[in-house]
């Protein structure tokens, strides 16, 4: 489903420095098993020089989390503590030759492992800075700090790249809304105004705007998204079948193997990314199940 470099593939199918670390003193986890990527970054560090003189992980993820993980351990090797500290998630995926934007969130993870490992070498408490009720994503237990300043870091400007770099927003999408408000926080204070996806720009005239579809062009269009996509899942003795259009809301089943995947939301959110470049419009990839439970409870039902 995506594009990814010869870099990534490599360190896909021979990572290096994989399981358990003999002598290693410092341990790093981060993720969740349950939210479909984890990750346990393990360091031999000279304590006279603070060295790293090895690396090695172990991680339950996606082709593009081995490789991000593979990746790190050889970028850190040689490097003090605070010399890998600078490590960035960037620096990860341009290591990589680049990941595709939808896997940008495992060079995150990549970067948080190795903060925690390091902070648990120099018996430091490590806290992904999560503040009791700042919770935003609950798919993914992704809060409201982590949002913030993955969107510094990476200049990020909408919900799409938001959902990208760390997952949040990714599943059901009702988090879609406080993540606006986040991004308008921070793009404010780097002098940037944020413009919500489907937004008309006043100062420009409609003249040469984009006709919209009409009805029966759009659930054309995707239909021919759903077909292209399927080879793929079918290939994992999975598939997927449209239930209804609710206006801005694509509410699909994902069936076979891919049903309760643990990689079900990153393989939605792909084909929401399809679904936005296909209808030329912001739309949301929704678990009719998902969709149904929510409109339930927000009548009581």
């Amino acid at each position: 489903m995506w594009d990814y470099s010869e870099k990534v593939q490599e360190h896909f199918y021979n990572p290096r420095n994989t399981g358990p670390l003999e002598g290693a003193n410092a341990t790093g986890d981060v993720g969740s098993i349950s939210c479909g990527d984890a990750l346990r970054l393990m360091l031999k560090v000279e304590p006279e020089t603070e060295i790293i003189l090895d690396a090695h992980f172990q991680t339950f993820g996606c082709g593009s989390a081995i490789a991000s993980s593979s990746a790190l351990t050889e970028m850190v090797k040689g490097k003090t503590l605070d010399e890998a500290l600078k490590i960035s998630n960037q620096d990860i995926a341009d290591f990589l030759d680049g990941l595709p934007p939808e896997k940008m969130h495992c060079s995150v993870m990549g970067r948080e492992a190795l903060q925690a490992a390091i902070a648990n070498y120099r018996g430091e408490e490590w806290k992904d800075d999560h503040e009791e009720g700042a919770l935003v994503c609950k798919c993914f237990a992704v809060d409201s700090q982590m949002i913030e300043d993955t969107i510094r870091a990476n200049k990020l400007s909408t919900v799409e790249q938001v959902t990208h770099y760390t997952k949040a927003g990714g599943g059901c999408s009702t988090c879609h809304e406080p993540i606006e408000e986040i991004l308008s926080k921070v793009m404010a204070e780097r002098g940037e105004t944020f413009v919500p996806a489907g937004a008309k720009k006043a100062e420009k005239p409609a003249v040469a705007a984009t006709p919209k579809l009409g009805t029966l062009a759009r659930i054309r269009k995707i239909e021919e998204v759903i077909a292209a996509v399927r080879p793929t899942l079918l290939a994992d003795r999975g598939d997927i079948e449209l239930v209804d259009v609710d206006g801005k809301n694509i509410l699909v089943n994902l069936v076979g193997a891919c049903s309760g995947c643990q990689m079900e939301a990153a393989t939605l959110a792909g084909i929401q990314t399809k679904m936005i470049e296909a209808l030329g419009e912001f739309v949301r990839v929704v678990p009719a199940a998902k969709a149904q439970a929510h409109a339930c409870a927000s009548h009581g039902g």
